[in-house]
């Protein structure tokens, strides 16, 4: 028995829940529906979270999928995950007044692909295809770009590939672990590849979290939506290394016959959860038995984005 508690203590990772893309992004939202008119569109999710999604449906925010759902002449927000330069010319010929919220991360990361691929290079885009991140990085990288998701699309990957210049670059919420057999791969096949990076710090902050976590806990919530690509890199992270873990949208969805009797249970958020998801989770598990909360922090985050 835990001497602080029979079932131990609840520890929350530090840092967790929004990034500062994120809070850009949602902070961009929030000047447009105090400024202009209802509805206000957005170009997919502006960030992938369930709850935030709903509360901003039920204050005039549509979001979606096409710019054909756009009456003309409207104001239409690009989420924090960025767009092809065939969205933004799109919107142009509709005549639509776009505002971008796509995270300044991002943004670096096409300023590289579009650089590169004007200089005559081959963009080798690391990611999850149809993500809406590596949508709009490919858009920017040259018609001879191509995704790359695991180790053996990696190995296949045409050899004339050798004869031109070569960068490779990654979803920034990817996690170094998973990136990094793909890359020695590349690396192997095409000794001249440059490495163009591209995880986040906040990404690498969250999973960092969870690793310390995993020292001291018996297992692991992660709040965050099954359509967050950090979030469930968070959950392969805890189970990677061998602790139990459980993804949930907010605490209704804790699977209280999988918690271990005794023990630490650790919580973390995606980038896109919001704290009051943590907070409800605390509160859920202190009833159940979980009384003493304390932080485990890895890194001090203070960047902040302007609009």
């Amino acid at each position: 028995m835990n001497e602080t508690g029979a079932k131990g203590d609840i520890i929350l990772a530090a840092p967790r829940g929004f990034c500062a893309g994120v809070r850009r992004a949602l902070e961009i939202v929030e000047t447009a529906l105090s400024e202009l008119p209802c509805p206000i569109y957005v170009f997919h999710e502006i960030v992938h979270n369930d709850h935030v999604v709903s509360e901003l449906r039920s204050r005039g925010v549509k979001f979606v999928e096409s710019l054909n759902e756009v009456p003309e002449g409207a104001t239409v927000i690009f989420s924090a995950h960025g767009v092809s330069p065939d969205i933004e010319s799109e919107a142009k010929q509709r005549k639509l007044h776009t505002i971008d919220a796509t995270c300044p991360l991002v943004k670096k990361i096409h300023a590289k692909a579009e650089k590169f691929q004007q200089d005559g290079g081959t963009v080798l885009l690391i990611g999850h295809r149809g993500h809406p991140e590596i949508t709009g990085t490919l858009g920017r990288s040259g018609a001879d770009a191509q995704v790359v998701e695991n180790i053996d699309e990696a190995a296949k990957l045409s050899s004339q590939i050798a004869d031109k210049k070569a960068i490779w670059l990654s979803q920034t919420t990817l996690c170094n672990d998973d990136i990094a057999p793909i890359v020695a791969v590349l690396e192997k096949r095409f000794p001249g590849i440059t490495g163009g990076g591209g995880i986040c710090y906040a990404t690498a902050n969250r999973q960092n979290a969870v690793r310390q976590l995993c020292r001291e806990c018996s297992f692991i919530l992660i709040i965050g939506s099954p359509k967050s690509s950090n979030s469930n890199r968070l959950l392969e992270l805890a189970l990677k290394n061998g602790v139990p873990a459980q993804l949930i949208n907010d605490a209704s969805e804790i699977n209280f016959d999988s918690l271990p009797a005794g023990g630490n249970i650790g919580i973390t958020a995606g980038a896109s959860a919001p704290e009051i998801l943590v907070t409800k989770t605390i509160e859920r598990l202190r009833n159940a038995g979980w009384t003493k909360v304390r932080e485990l922090a890895v890194a001090d985050e203070k960047k902040r984005f302007r609009k």
